[in-house]
């Protein structure tokens, strides 16, 4: 199982390095870097928010849409970015066996996906792709759970300092989720 981990990492970490450095090519200054999964743990996928990006934003609807919609995957111009890196990890997410007929296998194979994930994040900020265009301090990141739970709080105290995501645990409360 400790071999299966470290591919799957190596290969979340691969795909999400090149699409984090690509995206990046464009000099925004981005606050929000996340990989986004489902509730069954589907291959992940980037979403990503810059300043300038959110402002234009602001520009095209209002400051309530824009305030809204800064945290939110789904409506990033950069969602989905790089799509075409995770076709490997695609691959090994498609070959393991999600077993609906045993819950505690069940449930211990999305923790397990889940854990590559967050492993491949911890993996990237240590190499300061975060703070290659702004602060890493700046930054939010995490492994995002849609629909969204409380389990993302967790990864995002486990993978950002407290104090340097404040506007994020302000702003998303559980409510939220």
């Amino acid at each position: 199982m400790k071999d299966e981990l470290i591919l799957l990492v190596k290969e979340i970490a691969t795909a999400a390095e090149k699409s984090f450095l690509s995206l990046f090519e464009n000099k925004e200054s981005y606050y929000y870097c996340v990989l986004i999964t489902t509730g069954e743990a589907l291959p992940p996928f980037i979403s990503a928010w810059s300043r300038e990006a959110l402002e234009v934003f602001r520009k095209e609807t209002s400051d309530e849409d824009a305030d809204l919609l800064k945290w939110f995957y789904g409506d990033s111009p950069y969602f989905n970015f790089g799509e075409e890196n995770f076709e490997i990890v695609r691959e090994l997410f498609y070959v393991r066996k999600l077993d609906l007929d045993d819950e505690i296998e069940y449930f211990k194979e999305i923790d397990f996906r889940i854990e590559a994930m967050v492993l491949a994040m911890e993996l990237l900020d240590k190499k300061g792709i975060f703070s290659l265009n702004q602060p890493r301090d700046k930054v939010y990141i995490n492994v995002e759970v849609v629909p969204p739970d409380s389990s993302n709080t967790i990864r995002a105290l486990r993978l950002n300092k407290k104090e340097d995501i404040s506007d994020w645990l302000n702003e998303v409360t559980e409510d939220d989720l």
